[in-house]
């Protein structure tokens, strides 16, 4: 058995053989391409390989190619790997070596490897997210446009039929009336990709198990639930629910300090694009307040505004001896207490 401990850049892959007594006993860098890692495959011969890499962009694809030549490859986390093995010297032969060593160890922090299958549906969930992300700073960026030439806009959606007849009628200047024209231009392209992606993702997720309880959440339609379930991937890998949400990464943290409670900041557990879907979740709700029927009977009633007393008829504080030296009683503040009387100058 052969241990060997890869580190992947952008143009080569180094990487280091240990034996089991860890011992090294081959050291060398290939292309990070096809022909590369089949030759990295043929260079230790028939041995049996244990590897590591670090996850990181473009490790699943030398997992896979190096898969394919026989080898046992494991994606290690990059922050629990460097938290077992903190260097004050780092170079690229140095990160071979620890993982290698890690490997040989049985100490590899392994992550959870989606299969081809998961990460297609990722690729076509992210890929929407992707370009409603682009449609919405061209958005942003049409109405900075008319806010900085005054214009304002009496219309709720300023892309439906009443605000286009509006932009249409505008007379800008240049070059913002160009600007103008070719964001709209290319909001429309974008309303018919992601329009396209909505009906390839709904298509899809008929057949997902997870789609139709995700859909029960407020917020969360056939889109957004493809997303989630995407993401998440095989539920069955999380221990318990804890573990679950805080794969999310919507926890936040909370600070402890005697009897009160301080929340920081959201973690960044989890994939970025499963924040943005939840968070969009949230705020779809968030503008969609009213409940189904069928929950809307055991919501909690809403409980009842205070009654507001009338300020010429409440009941004042009796005045103070003070107060009889003076033309006008001096006034009270709204908790009842008086002004301070050393801060005000009387004559005699």
């Amino acid at each position: 058995m052969l241990y060997v401990g890869l580190d992947l850049s952008r143009k080569r892959l180094d990487w280091l053989a240990l034996d089991p007594q860890g011992e090294p006993t081959a050291i060398g860098s290939v292309a990070p391409d096809r022909d590369g890692l089949v030759k990295l495959g043929q260079r230790l011969g028939d041995a049996a390989v244990l590897a590591v890499i670090e996850s990181m962009s473009g490790a699943r694809f030398v997992h896979d190619q190096l898969e394919l030549a026989g080898w046992d490859v494991r994606i290690a986390d990059a922050f629990k790997a460097r938290g077992l093995a903190p260097l004050a010297c780092k170079t690229d032969r140095i990160d071979c070596q620890v993982l290698a060593e890690l490997a040989r160890r049985d100490l590899v922090p392994e992550i959870w490897l989606p299969d081809p299958q998961v990460r297609a549906e990722r690729e076509r969930s992210r890929f929407r997210l992707h370009l409603v992300k682009h449609r919405s700073s061209l958005k942003n960026r049409v109405h900075a446009i008319l806010f900085q030439h005054g214009i304002p806009s009496p219309h709720r959606d300023l892309f439906g039929a009443g605000g286009r007849c509006l932009l249409a009628r505008l007379q800008l200047p240049e070059p913002w009336a160009s600007t103008l024209h070719a964001s709209l231009a290319l909001i429309d392209r974008l309303d018919e990709q992601i329009a396209d992606c909505e009906r390839e993702l709904r298509r899809l997720g008929l057949d997902h198990r997870y789609i139709p309880l995700l859909t029960t959440l407020p917020g969360v339609a056939w889109v957004l639930g493809y997303t989630i379930a995407a993401e998440i991937g095989d539920i069955a890998r999380f221990p318990s629910p804890r573990k679950l949400v805080g794969y999310t990464g919507l926890t936040p943290r909370v600070e402890q300090s005697g009897e009160r409670d301080r929340r920081g900041p959201l973690r960044k557990n989890g994939p970025n694009y499963l924040r943005w879907a939840l968070i969009e979740a949230a705020h779809t709700a968030g503008r969609d307040p009213p409940l189904p029927a069928d929950r809307r009977a055991h919501a909690r009633p809403p409980r009842p505004r205070p009654r507001l007393q009338d300020r010429r008829n409440r009941d004042r504080p009796p005045p103070h001896g003070g107060d009889l030296a003076h033309a006008h009683p001096r006034p009270s503040l709204c908790s009842g207490r008086r002004l301070n009387p050393r801060s005000r100058m009387t004559a005699h």
